[in-house]
């Protein structure tokens, strides 16, 4: 659990920082181009990693469900959609409305156990937490 967390929060921390580099990086180059320098770049880079860590088999791929290799072309959008919603709705609001929209997909999955995850019950602290969560947002808008 705690390495979940730990993992978490890196991963927290870095969708907010990259979602401000690549906006930066978009207002000189656009924003198709920096979308393709930067799963370019992560491409490199996770090839790097996977024939140090070797961590895989590129022959258990053929036995995947094909439709969750579209997990790929979501990061493009993921990414395009990051940089413009910092871009229209700043870095704060604009992070904070991508977790709860996280957040309640997450939920939704959970509760109906999409995708092979084991289905766990909506409860009442689920739905209140959730609800604390978009009223913090809106007092956050406050001004």
């Amino acid at each position: 659990m705690v390495k979940g967390i730990v993992f978490s929060l890196l991963a927290g921390v870095l969708i907010a920082v990259q979602g401000i580099f690549n906006t930066n990086v978009s207002s000189k180059a656009g924003l198709w181009l920096t979308t393709t320098i930067v799963h370019g770049v992560g491409l490199i880079g996770s090839v790097i990693i996977y024939f140090l860590v070797k961590d895989g088999s590129i022959k258990s791929l053929f036995e995947v469900n094909k439709v969750y290799l579209l997990g790929g072309l979501f990061g493009v959008i993921i990414v395009f959609s990051v940089m413009q919603g910092i871009t229209h709705a700043g870095p704060a609001f604009s992070v904070s409305v991508l977790l709860i929209s996280q957040l309640l997909i997450a939920l939704l999955i959970n509760t109906l156990g999409l995708f092979g995850i084991e289905p766990i019950s909506l409860s009442l602290n689920k739905i209140i937490g959730v609800a604390v969560m978009i009223g913090g947002i809106v007092i956050f808008q406050f001004k």
